[in-house]
């Protein structure tokens, strides 16, 4: 099935979203981390597809961002490069960033996606309006999702649910002529 028939299947759901979240590691990341130096701290690597499927929710008037657990100079210097409209990084309890998300936003929880990987995703995942997680995750996370990518962690699956939503939506790039 493609991606747009894919899409179709959930069309109900993705087009109330006005707000897209995305957890960072075991999402945006391929799970791994290293430590870098006592400046720096841990590491991470991402993925470019993500960060330009984000960049093009953004441009359509999408609120994009993260909610993570993690927090180092890495995941701060790709926030801000992507130049995403919030993040919330160092704790694992994310209910009061989501809430708070709702409030500053003045959306419903239908109308946020939310997409994580971890047990602590659980309550999110289960109010956001669509939710998604990656196949290498726990059989708590896949048995309560709307959708599970094809793609790992860190290999695009966030630019997968983010097609999706395009699809949808009806967002694509502006292609100048030149």
């Amino acid at each position: 099935m493609s991606q747009r028939e894919t899409a179709k299947r959930f069309e109900a759901k993705l087009r109330k979203i006005k707000v897209a979240v995305f957890d960072l590691d075991g999402i945006l990341t391929d799970t791994h981390v290293w430590w870098a130096n006592d400046e720096v701290g841990f590491n991470r690597t991402f993925n470019i597809y993500d960060g330009y499927g984000m960049k093009l929710l953004m441009k359509a008037g999408l609120k994009v961002g993260v909610i993570t657990g993690g927090n180092s100079v890495s995941v701060q210097k790709r926030v801000e490069q992507l130049g995403l409209d919030f993040c919330y990084a160092g704790n694992e309890d994310k209910r009061e960033a989501f809430k708070d998300v709702i409030r500053r936003y003045q959306v419903d929880a239908s109308e946020v996606l939310y997409m994580g990987d971890e047990l602590f995703d659980i309550p999110l995942l289960k109010k956001a309006g669509f939710s998604a997680t990656v196949p290498n995750t726990c059989e708590e996370v896949l048995s309560i999702v709307d959708y599970v990518t094809k793609r790992e962690s860190g290999k695009g699956c966030a630019r997968e649910v983010i097609d999706l939503l395009r699809y949808v939506q009806g967002i694509f790039p502006e292609n100048e002529d030149f």
